[in-house]
C-alpha cells in the first residue's frame, strides 16, 4: 500500500508546523495508521535551518502528550512539491507562497490546513511566536481540530 505523504508548513517551521507534525503524527498513531503516512514539516523561509522547535511550542505540545523534540526546522525544497501528497499551509501568507513556489502540475495539492477544520471560523493558524503562552494553546486546539478533520478526509479517499 502507497503511503500518504503530508507536508505541513509555516514560516520559519519552528511553531506551527512541527505542532502540527507532532499531532498529526499521534492521530495517526491512535488510529493504528501511522504506516500508512509519512509526515513532515518545513517553513516557506530559512529564518531557523537546524534549529529545533520553539521551547514555548514544545512545552505547551509535551503537556498535551506530543513530542517535537526531535523536529528540526527545514525550508521548503522545490521536490516537496513532487514528492509530498498533501502540503499544508498554516495561513494564506503561506499558501500562497507556496502556490507560487509550486510547479503547476503539483499545485493541486496545497491547501489551507484548517480548511479541514469546518467548525472553525478561523482560516489561518496565528503565528504565536510574538504572543504569549496563550497563543500557542490556541494553535494547539486549532492543529487538533484540523488534524481529525484531514484525517477523516484522507481516510475517506483512500
Amino acid at each position: 500500500m502507497k503511503q500518504i505523504k503530508v507536508l505541513f508548513v509555516c514560516m520559519g517551521n519552528i511553531c506551527r508546523s512541527p505542532t502540527a507534525e507532532g499531532v498529526f503524527n499521534r492521530v495517526i498513531e491512535d488510529k493504528g495508521t501511522a504506516d500508512r503516512f509519512l509526515v513532515d514539516s518545513a517553513g516557506t523561509h530559512a529564518y531557523h535551518v537546524g534549529e529545533p522547535s520553539d521551547s514555548r511550542a514544545q512545552q505547551t505540545a509535551k503537556r498535551r502528550g506530543v513530542d517535537l523534540s526531535k523536529i528540526r526546522a527545514r525550508k521548503v525544497t522545490p521536490s516537496d512539491f513532487e514528492y509530498f501528497d498533501h502540503v499544508l499551509a498554516m495561513d494564506a501568507d503561506n499558501y500562497h507562497m507556496l502556490l507560487a513556489a509550486s510547479p503547476e502540475e503539483h499545485q493541486h495539492k496545497v491547501a489551507l490546513f484548517l480548511d479541514y477544520a469546518p467548525d472553525r471560523r478561523e482560516q489561518d493558524v496565528p503565528d504565536p511566536y510574538y504572543g504569549g503562552a496563550n497563543g500557542f494553546e490556541h494553535v494547539f486546539d486549532l492543529v487538533e481540530d484540523a488534524s481529525q478533520g484531514f484525517y477523516q478526509t484522507v481516510m475517506k479517499e483512500k
